[in-house]
């Protein structure tokens, strides 16, 4: 690499990390019940967590299975949170391309009662090419997916996905996110897409900020 990008990498790192910490206490105070709280944004019971579940760090992100830049984030992400080992990943919902994104991720909730959600996930966020609802089904039905009985769970649990939804899209605004995909790293609130550096000096400054507020 010469040194022009090394520069280059270092000032990307750099302003990212900048954007993160200008927010360190991004959490809301207050009862449990609050959708803007700690424990709703980072532990959410009805959002299966990737990664280390019991990882001392959690990266949650908000993304669309139509965003271009979730897609290409993805891999990378993927990659940090396995060569790191103590990462707990979990993903939100916040379909802002439309109602096949909205179809997109109810149908990927819905898989959550047949166990099949990490691959339905994985298949759609790495599919190419623009969604439809019949390309959903085709995609989750190659990735091992029971389509007719997740159609069934979907309606039978339309309302508690539809909450999810609700809650993921309240927290994202209250955040001040302003598109996908968006992340908060540990503490920080990180609004905008990471190359793998970047990831990996936040979850390194991430850990720094929370030891000391031990």
């Amino acid at each position: 690499m010469t040194g022009f990008r090394k520069l280059i990498l270092r000032a990307a790192v750099s302003l990212a990390i900048f954007a993160a910490q200008q927010a360190p206490h991004c959490f809301a105070q207050g009862a449990d019940n609050n959708p803007t709280s700690r424990d709703a944004i980072l532990r959410d019971p009805d959002i299966p967590a990737m990664g280390n579940p019991n990882g001392d760090l959690t990266i949650v992100e908000w993304f669309d299975y139509q965003c271009p830049y979730c897609k290409k984030t993805a891999p990378v992400l993927a990659k940090v949170v396995k060569q790191d080992g103590k990462v707990r990943l979990v993903h939100k919902d916040w379909p802002v391309f439309g109602p096949v994104s909205t179809y997109a991720a109810k149908m990927v909730q819905a898989t959550k009662f047949q166990n099949k959600y990490e691959a339905a996930h994985q298949a759609l966020i790495g599919a190419s090419g623009a969604l439809t609802e019949e390309r959903v089904r085709d995609i989750l039905a190659k990735a091992g997916v029971d389509v007719a009985k997740a159609t069934t769970d979907l309606e039978a649990n339309k309302k508690s996905i539809d909450d999810l939804l609700a809650r993921n899209n309240t927290q994202a605004e209250a955040l001040g996110f302003n598109g996908t995909p968006s992340f908060i790293v540990g503490i920080f609130r990180v609004p905008g897409v990471l190359e793998e550096a970047g990831f990996k000096a936040a979850i390194a400054d991430a850990r720094k900020a929370m030891a000391k507020q031990k």
